[in-house]
């Protein structure tokens, strides 16, 4: 089954509160077209940190192997898999080119697990730009980051 994933990410402040958004788009079996919207907020955290969250997020509501093709504004999220970054980093150690320690492992560690048992492409499209999907997942992220039920990102505090 061909799942269409669409993310986005937000932070009040960065850091700052903050919040994603994704919505994944299938057709059942019976070719009936269905949308599943989630989000979540935290207290503290980074836009990277809720780009990447949206990604997991929706890949982790799946119950069963699926192509999905994953829509993201996020050049950091995209780029790390079209360009092969996560590669580089993973064959140096979690070192970026620099040697520095590449941000969010934890997240990155968590997203390639999550990975694993499906077959993923990555499209870049351009926030802002009027796509509904995408708009529907910044209004969700940002609604999320703007709430009060705030869950405290754990690995971001870990990595102060």
């Amino acid at each position: 089954m061909r799942v269409d994933i669409y993310t986005d990410g937000a932070a009040r402040g960065n850091p700052g509160r903050g919040g994603y958004g994704s919505v994944l788009c299938y057709q059942s079996p019976s070719g009936k077209t269905h949308m599943l919207e989630l989000s979540r907020g935290y207290q503290c955290t980074t836009n990277n940190r809720m780009e990447l969250m949206g990604v997991i997020a929706a890949i982790e509501a799946l119950k069963q192997p699926c192509e999905l093709v994953v829509h993201s504004d996020s050049q950091y999220v995209v780029r790390a898999f079209t360009e092969r970054w996560i590669d580089a980093w993973q064959a140096k150690g979690w070192k970026t080119a620099s040697k520095q320690p590449v941000k969010n492992v934890d997240l990155w560690k968590r997203l390639l697990a999550v990975m694993n048992q499906h077959e993923v492409r990555f499209v870049w499209v351009k926030g802002h730009a009027g796509h509904p999907l995408n708009e529907r997942c910044d209004s969700l992220a940002t609604q999320a980051a703007d709430g009060d039920e705030l869950l405290v990102d754990t690995g971001f505090r870990a990595e102060m």
